[in-house]
């Protein structure tokens, strides 16, 4: 079993186009929301969400290939892109057919499905866009990676809500561990920001009219955001051998089901899966030094989390944090995003703020990093991702001899 190095990093959310805004703002705390497009608003019950603003297509893309991808795939290819030339890579036949591509997506091209349903119920076509299935399947991001490096070893996508990223990150990591492949391109994507999908999501009652307050006293619910996240995983004597930057090891993956409700957590669940990527990886519950929280800011959501937590890590809690007060619960995409800041936080040995955090929940019982980032007492780490359906993911990362060689 190899030892699996994050070499590559690449990211398009609501704080920017790239990872050093994305680090830069998560650091410091700094809440990326802002006001709806003009047809949400006023037609909803909350009117913020982390929409990727910097974002241009026209940027990155030619007419005929923005024609070809939805919003969630053009997000994903454009941080593969960044990923892929942060790491170094340099593509031969024989490497390109030993690698893959694992992506996750909760819900694929929602904008092109909802633009489709627009022109058939709403305006009485008679067609829809020729191209209109390739830009909604939930795999048009994996393609996409796929078609533009050349790569033509495993390609797939996840979607299990939630914790798809996160899902995709563990498949990857499992391939490249094995030695089924040498390289893994693996992340998320999203773009929720269609009408009827916002309408949706207000029927549950679970957004908040605010920018959300993780495990905060007072919170109201969660904030969407959209991003597409991606990340290089190779073998560690590779990596060194050809000299790249390595940011940290994945070192564990755990997953369970809750197998209770469809929308309504139980700890029982989230308290199998952690415990099984601390045992993955090798770790015991006293060498973490923080978690990137699932922490969507509902009531339910973070006080089940934190009992989670409580009760495998018993009085000794790891510091905790939740970046979605940043950028957003970003869906599909949330495991590859928190993957990359819990990544930089193990690199930088530095623990994100949770922004928005104003006073303690006894419920919870758990309280934070909050005001300014931290440095951890160890600097391995843990992200969560817990789904609807009760579908967990927990990957474990820790530091490297050669992860010194920072950004």
């Amino acid at each position: 079993m190899r030892t699996v190095a994050i070499t590559g990093l690449g990211i398009v959310a609501a704080t920017g186009v790239g990872v050093p805004s994305f680090w830069a703002d998560v650091c410091a705390g700094e809440p990326r929301f802002s006001p709806l497009p003009p047809f949400a608003q006023g037609t909803l019950g909350f009117g913020l969400g982390a929409q990727a603003l910097a974002f241009d297509p026209e940027r990155f893309f030619g007419r005929r290939q923005q024609g070809h991808l939805d919003r969630f795939a053009q997000l994903a290819l454009v941080a593969a892109r960044e990923a892929v030339a942060d790491s170094g890579l340099d593509w031969s036949e024989d490497l390109r057919a030993r690698s893959a591509v694992v992506t996750g997506s909760a819900i694929g091209g929602e904008l092109t499905q909802d633009e489709a349903f627009l022109r058939i119920y709403g305006h009485g076509g008679q067609q829809v866009n020729p191209v209109t299935i390739p830009r909604v399947m939930p795999s048009a991001g994996a393609v996409a990676i796929s078609m533009e490096f050349g790569l033509t070893g495993p390609v797939l996508t996840h979607s299990t809500a939630c914790s798809s990223a996160s899902h995709a990150i563990g498949q990857a990591f499992m391939m490249v561990r094995s030695g089924m492949v040498d390289i893994a391109i693996a992340g998320g994507s999203e773009a929720p920001f269609a009408f009827g999908y916002l309408k949706a999501w207000e029927a549950m009652q679970v957004v908040s009219p605010e920018a959300c307050r993780p495990f905060s006293l007072g919170r109201k619910g969660m904030s969407l955001g959209e991003a597409g996240a991606m990340l290089v995983l190779e073998p560690l004597e590779r990596a060194q051998a050809r000299g790249a930057r390595i940011y940290a090891e994945l070192a564990g993956f755990g997953m369970s089901s809750d197998a209770s409700h469809l929308t309504r957590p139980h700890e029982a669940g989230p308290a199998r899966a952690i415990p099984a990527a601390l045992d993955d990886a090798g770790l015991s519950p006293g060498e973490i030094g923080h978690i990137n929280a699932h922490g969507t800011g509902t009531v339910m959501n973070d006080t089940v989390e934190a009992r989670a937590i409580r009760e495998v890590f018993g009085e000794t809690i790891p510091m905790l944090t939740s970046t979605k007060a940043v950028h957003g619960h970003t869906l599909g995409a949330a495991g590859a995003v928190e993957a990359i800041a819990t990544v930089l936080a193990v690199s930088d040995a530095m623990v994100p703020p949770t922004a928005g955090f104003t006073a303690f929940d006894p419920e919870c019982g758990l309280a934070p990093v909050s005001g300014a980032a931290s440095p951890p007492r160890h600097r391995a780490a843990l992200s969560h991702s817990f789904a609807f359906g009760g579908l967990n993911a927990v990957l474990a990362f820790r530091p490297t001899d050669s992860a010194e060689n920072r950004r």
